[in-house]
């Protein structure tokens, strides 16, 4: 017992070496999606003004998951990374037997059915992220991806969860998958030729993969390109969104000012559309503010991999870059109809207990490789 009091004495007591501007720039952004989730539903009753109180419940589940990872070690998930991804293959498996239905993605599994705790649902697909990073960090560090039989390899064992969360469907998280498993590769030392080919039968495979979008994608797309298509339909949440990032101004209209989520124009307002509800009411420089706190965390988690010697350490970093990249460019894009709608969670900020717990789990991890990089440099 002494020895295991020992033991988290010393972990904890590296907490004091951990980069401090990730972790704080990542609590900022945290606190921010709790004003806007609270504005966004305020004076809508039910459900719904519970959200804040729900969120603020994740967040410290969150940073005692954080602890635990950060406690527990990079080099131990290293060392975990192939049954934890088969694990994730399984409940991803399980989401077709157990999973509920919402906004037309059988993508959640309401374990507070099964805990009798109420309506707890979780995101499988979210944990995948983190845990096809750990996979991909070790088997591409065991099996380096410069000959085409291992590349492919390495393809088709990232490709089996991006093609079960594709099956849910949920495209949004199935590209962040490919986004994951790219950048892992690329920071592997992939041949460019590879890549490129890749790259190439993508765009020649998009006719069929058209063929194989629900009609709802397919709409997404179309409205991108021109909302007006159906102004009441699939282009509506872009065209109100839009008005919303616009009527902002410069300076905003004020906190719990906004009307399009407030006269409930704005779907979605405090998950997929929750940079619309900020930027309407903090502004231009509001939003600036905010997409400089991710510049910020990205630049830390990138410096993280720049400075690692761990080949798996780097390979994870880059993963985890490209997920945080994607996800934050694609949200802010799309609340400005610069992308298409896929209703991804806008890190850190959007509502959402199953992606707040992959992101502190990630950090957790991130931060240990920090620690780890320091003391090989002092």
């Amino acid at each position: 017992m002494k020895g295991l009091k020992d033991s988290l004495s010393r972990d904890l007591a590296r907490l004091k070496n951990i980069d401090p501007i990730l972790v704080l720039s990542a609590v900022i952004l945290f606190f921010t999606g709790l004003l806007v989730i609270y504005s966004a539903t305020s004076g809508k009753g039910g459900a719904l003004a519970t959200l804040v109180y729900r969120q603020a419940l994740w967040g410290v589940i969150s940073c005692f998951a954080f602890l635990v990872v950060f406690c527990i070690g990079h080099e131990r998930f290293f060392k975990w990374s192939v049954p934890l991804y088969v694990a994730v293959l399984a409940v991803l498996l399980l989401v077709f037997v157990l999973g509920t239905v919402s906004r037309g993605a059988q993508s959640w599994i309401n374990v507070g059915r099964f805990l009798n705790i109420g309506a707890v649902s979780l995101q499988p697909s979210e944990a995948g992220k983190v845990a096809l990073a750990l996979f991909l960090s070790s088997w591409l560090f065991r099996y380096p991806p410069v000959k085409v039989r291992r590349f492919l390899g390495s393809l088709a064992l990232a490709g089996a969860s991006g093609a079960l969360v594709l099956l849910q469907p949920d495209l949004g998280t199935a590209v962040v998958y490919g986004v994951i498993t790219i950048a892992a590769l690329f920071a592997a030392g992939t041949p460019k030729k590879y890549l490129l080919g890749t790259f190439l039968a993508g765009l020649a495979a998009l006719p069929m993969g058209w063929m194989l979008l629900k009609e709802y994608q397919k709409l997404r797309l179309l409205v991108f390109l021109n909302p007006y298509l159906d102004p009441l339909g699939g282009g509506y949440n872009v065209i109100q969104s839009r008005i919303a990032v616009g009527a902002g101004g410069l300076f905003g209209k004020g906190f719990l000012k906004g009307t399009q989520s407030k006269l409930h124009f704005l779907p979605e307002p405090h998950t997929d559309f929750v940079f619309s509800v900020f930027a309407e009411e903090f502004g231009f420089l509001g939003a600036v503010i905010v997409i400089g706190l991710f510049t910020v965390l990205l630049w830390r988690i990138i410096g993280i991999g720049v400075r690692t010697k761990d080949s798996r350490a780097r390979i994870f970093v880059a993963g985890v870059s490209g997920w945080f990249w994607f996800q934050t460019v694609e949200c802010i894009a799309m609340s400005m109809g610069l992308a298409p709608v896929t209703g991804l969670p806008l890190p850190f900020v959007s509502y959402g207990g199953s992606a707040l717990l992959s992101l502190a789990v990630a950090l957790g991890i991130l931060q240990s490789i920090f620690v780890s990089t320091r003391r090989q440099y002092s």
